[in-house]
């Protein structure tokens, strides 16, 4: 009789327990960056290759992230991105790098793929920062290597901070897609000044 009961209260204990977990939906995001104007490839440029973007163990779980004060740092459960950030930032640095017009082509790194340089970089912050004011932040170090010398030949590290209209979580996505479409003209502007000046 006792075993019964037991077994009864664990059962119903367990019911109880699967009916208190969340059940809201998860959120899923994109950046929307807009397609850049067609502009005609240089027929005898240069050939970019655009490789990986590394980002931190944080960043990796798709979850986006907030920091708040000085030493609060967190991740909103249920608003994910449909993309690692990493990934989102290669393909925006792809597309402007093609936009500007000045490369015969512009390609994501692969084994197939041969070009004249490689961009490689890293993403420190890909976050929304909570001060007096709210922000978002994106911080990018970057490197270009020769293939044929396989020597590093410029790198640079842009940090950006873009304001946020309102805490609401939609406003913070759109407030980094404006972010990230900055630093990746930024960093565009910087690779063409430096080749245009190496070739």
């Amino acid at each position: 009789m006792r075993f019964t009961i037991s077994i009864c209260l664990i059962a119903a204990f367990g019911l109880l327990n699967a009916s208190c977990v969340d059940s809201r939906p998860i959120h899923y995001y994109s950046i929307e960056t807009p397609p850049a104007p067609a502009t005609a490839p240089a027929p005898a440029g240069l050939v970019l290759l655009v490789g990986n973007i590394s980002v931190p163990p944080e960043l990796q779980d798709g979850r986006i992230r907030y920091r708040a004060g000085s030493n609060e740092v967190g991740a909103y459960q249920f608003h994910r991105w449909m993309e690692r950030p990493g990934m989102m930032v290669c393909e925006s640095l792809v597309q402007t790098l093609r936009a500007s017009g000045k490369y015969r082509s512009v390609l994501e790194s692969s084994s197939s793929a041969a070009g004249d340089y490689i961009l490689r970089g890293k993403l420190y912050e890909f976050d929304e920062v909570d001060r007096e004011t709210i922000e978002t932040s994106i911080s990018l170090q970057v490197d270009l290597q020769d293939t044929k010398t396989k020597r590093i030949v410029w790198d640079d590290l842009v940090k950006r901070d873009e304001p946020v209209s309102s805490k609401n979580v939609k406003d913070v996505v759109q407030s980094l897609d404006r972010n990230l479409q900055a630093v990746a003209k930024e960093t565009a502007a910087e690779i063409d000044k430096f080749l245009a000046a190496r070739h």
